[in-house]
């Protein structure tokens, strides 16, 4: 008998050793929030961990020098699942039959910059690799977009890859949907995991809507209602909502430098939920495609919903309710959404 279940462990092994490797590319691969990401991802923290990976790493031609350095570095932690690593500055190389894409590129705000001009370079770099993605991924690729703006460079990445579904492209809330989980859990004295269901509503900027209206809090054993856990209305509706707003300008102003590796954290939660799914009775927060949702926000957005996961499949937690204070919060982002998507759009045209 232990020699037939030595023989079957080993049948197993062998299987999974054989495993066909899944293809994930990383932009601006070559960055600091790549450098926290890429580990992870290559020991298996994200795709599980009986699956081989390939990684290919796309940046811009001056960082190939650096990307040597990152693939050096890779190989040196001698890891089981990782059988190749791809450096590349060519789109047809980076995308070429993906199964997941995480954006992380893009052209950050410079000093004196209008946003304007921010979202003109970004629609040229987000038009090529979603034009790239069409041409080059497998139409099952699922693509998350990190790079700022990251609603409206999801938006125009989708739309420059039409043979994609939309539902394949969801931008990056969950570092938003986290900090508001920890900061909650934080004021109740638990730990971060006695947390579940905050929503991030809208815009990956200043003026997304953390909600814990329908979020549940367990304490001692005992789940309750935020704001039952809570106790501090005028701190929930306050410097809770601005403190999750204005968090990245704060680590900016204390690190001198953007958040990396919570970033990083969160593009592993959220890239394994869509692979594993999310909890029963619990969903997370992400940037999806607005059509048919039950919100009334504007449907040719990519706008950050609650969101249960299965099979690789999103589905949007509908019919919330939604009080008066809400309603004109989530109002408030769609409306910056929407002006940035205009502005976008006249640039994608031109």
């Amino acid at each position: 008998m232990l020699t037939l279940l030595t023989s079957m462990y080993l049948v197993v092994r062998a299987v999974t050793w054989d495993a066909e490797p899944i293809r994930v590319v990383v932009t601006g691969a070559a960055g600091q929030i790549a450098y926290s990401l890429l580990y992870s991802i290559a020991k298996g923290d994200v795709f599980g961990k009986e699956q081989p990976i390939t990684l290919i790493l796309l940046d811009i031609p001056p960082m190939l020098p650096v990307l040597e350095g990152v693939v050096m570095e890779l190989q040196d932690c001698a890891l089981p699942l990782l059988r190749e690593v791809i450096p590349t500055d060519k789109v047809e190389v980076g995308f070429k039959d993906i199964d997941a894409a995480i954006l992380v590129g893009s052209m950050p705000r410079k000093e004196g910059m209008e946003r304007k001009d921010l979202l003109k370079a970004n629609v040229a770099i987000f038009k090529t690799q979603g034009s790239a993605l069409d041409k080059y991924a497998k139409k099952t690729v699922k693509v998350l977009v990190v790079g700022n703006p990251a609603n409206t460079n999801c938006l125009i990445a989708s739309k420059s890859a039409p043979s994609i579904p939309k539902e394949n492209f969801s931008c990056l809330t969950r570092l938003d949907h986290n900090r508001a989980s920890s900061q909650v859990a934080m004021r109740c004295g638990v730990s971060a995991d006695k947390v579940k269901n905050v929503i991030i509503w809208g815009n990956h900027s200043s003026s997304q809507y953390p909600d814990v209206h329908h979020a549940k809090v367990t304490v001692k054993g005992v789940e309750k209602d935020a704001y039952d856990a809570v106790k501090d209305e005028a701190w929930l509706r306050g410097e809770f909502i601005s403190t999750v707003q204005l968090r990245g300008a704060a680590v900016i102003k204390a690190r001198k430098l953007s958040s990396a590796m919570s970033a990083a954290k969160a593009i592993c939660d959220h890239m394994r939920d869509i692979w594993f799914g999310t909890k029963d009775g619990e969903f997370i927060s992400m940037g999806v495609y607005a059509g048919g949702n039950s919100y009334g926000i504007p449907e040719d957005l990519i706008y950050s919903f609650p969101i249960e996961i299965k099979n690789k499949t999103w589905k949007m937690v509908g019919g919330l309710p939604i009080n008066a204070f809400s309603r004109a919060k989530m109002d408030a982002t769609a409306a910056e959404l929407v002006e940035e998507r205009d502005t976008a759009m006249d640039f994608l045209s031109q």
